[in-house]
């Protein structure tokens, strides 16, 4: 080849007179069935035309030479529909990019977005199964609303029976609790002494003084409530020697005491009860309490005026008859000389049991006083005993913190 030969010109790599042509050929969409049907076919560019030089000049029958003259290929029609390519690649890098992601995003769950029935604002699925919670949308029949209402509020309108049996109960237990403390109150040192120092006592007529009373007195007050036996009284002498008390005097003191103790024992057993009782209507029902110690005020209050209205028609008569119950007949009933009639004569007992009465009317009328049924006592109770019924705490607790406010603060 002479430096005279034509050189082979290079082919025109310029793509901005046409900018319709693809960079690259496996970027081109693979043609479907359907679109190579009918999508127009771009014309194919012609194949470069060779020139023969001159002859007599030499390499003239080798090197061939594109034409630069001829016209462009040009596309005819409009753009062809872009579809898959033969190898599965999308027509560009951000196609290929958001088919990668879209591939890799988990669906939104179904479940979740049913209960919270917000819509999201990605693709929805084309196959969507029945949610569980479909059948909580099916309302139940008329009749069965219904019937479910009637229930709801009979349930609300019947108050359990618990609290019942515990109100009247600790109604029960109040009027003998407080019989029993009122007598123990009697039965002690302070009271056998402010009776032998107050003013218009009767004295002794066969020759105790005061301090004799309250020596002799106290052992016979601490022989009933101690565990000593009889020989506790029995072995008691006066100043002359003799023996204080009688054998029948010690054998009516031991039964005295029988019933002393069996009063004690039962009244402290009633006492644990009614705090079993307090315990648990406090828990249970909202002025329960107040409702039991009110009945319980109520009753004592009508057996202590009856009890007082007999004693006072006759007291002779009452006395005898409170000993006919507990003791067998003629075994309490001792001459004017007898150690326990010149210790306790008749005014004694008098005063024990006026003052038994007055302590137990007392108490009870206070009671009664602390614990009427005022109308926001009865609405609060009410309000927390419907709340109790059909289960709605919440509104159990708005009753308790009504009915804990100060009076000053409702409406």
């Amino acid at each position: 080849m002479s430096d005279k030969s034509p050189k082979p010109q290079e082919p025109d790599t310029d793509v901005h007179e046409d900018p319709n042509e693809p960079a690259f050929d496996w970027m081109k969409p693979k043609t479907s069935s359907g679109a190579s049907s009918t999508a127009p076919a771009t014309t194919a560019k012609p194949a470069p035309s060779t020139t023969t030089p001159p002859a007599g000049e030499p390499g003239s029958s080798t090197a061939p030479t594109p034409s630069t003259t001829g016209p462009r290929p040009t596309t005819a029609g409009p753009t062809p529909t872009t579809a898959t390519p033969a190898g599965g690649q999308p027509e560009s890098r951000a196609d290929r990019k958001a088919a990668e992601a879209a591939d890799a995003e988990p669906e939104p769950p179904l479940f979740a977005d049913a209960l919270a029935g917000a819509s999201t604002d990605k693709q929805p699925s084309h196959y969507s199964e029945p949610l569980p919670t479909s059948a909580l949308q099916v309302r139940p029949p008329e009749d069965e609303v219904a019937r479910r209402n009637a229930e709801r509020e009979q349930a609300a309108k019947v108050k359990p029976i618990g609290p019942r049996v515990f109100q009247v109960l600790l109604a029960v237990f109040f009027p003998v609790v407080l019989l029993v403390l009122a007598v123990r109150a009697v039965t002690s040192p302070l009271f056998l002494w402010v009776e032998y120092n107050r003013p218009g006592f009767p004295g002794d007529g066969y020759g105790f003084s005061t301090d004799d009373r309250m020596t002799y007195g106290s052992y016979a007050v601490d022989y009933l409530s101690n565990g000593a036996g009889p020989r506790f009284l029995g072995g008691l002498v006066n100043q002359d020697g003799a023996k204080l008390f009688k054998d029948s005097e010690v054998a009516h003191m031991a039964d005295v005491k029988l019933v002393i103790l069996s009063s004690f024992g039962a009244g402290l057993l009633l006492i644990i009860l009614s705090i079993i009782a307090i315990l648990y209507l406090r828990k249970r029902s909202n002025g329960g309490i107040r409702r039991g110690l009110f009945a319980g005020s109520i009753v004592t209050l009508v057996i202590i005026i009856g009890l007082a209205v007999l004693a006072a028609l006759s007291w002779q008569q009452f006395f005898t008859e409170f000993h006919r119950i507990f003791f067998a007949n003629g075994t309490w009933t001792f001459s004017l000389e007898d150690t326990l009639i010149r210790l306790f004569p008749g005014q004694f007992w008098i005063d024990a049991g006026i003052v038994i009465g007055a302590l137990v009317f007392l108490v009870a009328t206070l009671t009664f006083i602390f614990t009427w049924p005022t109308k926001q006592r009865r609405g609060a109770g009410t309000a927390h005993d419907e709340a109790d019924a059909s289960g709605d705490e919440a509104a159990a607790d708005d009753a308790d913190n009504i009915s804990n406010e100060p009076a000053d603060t409702k409406r």
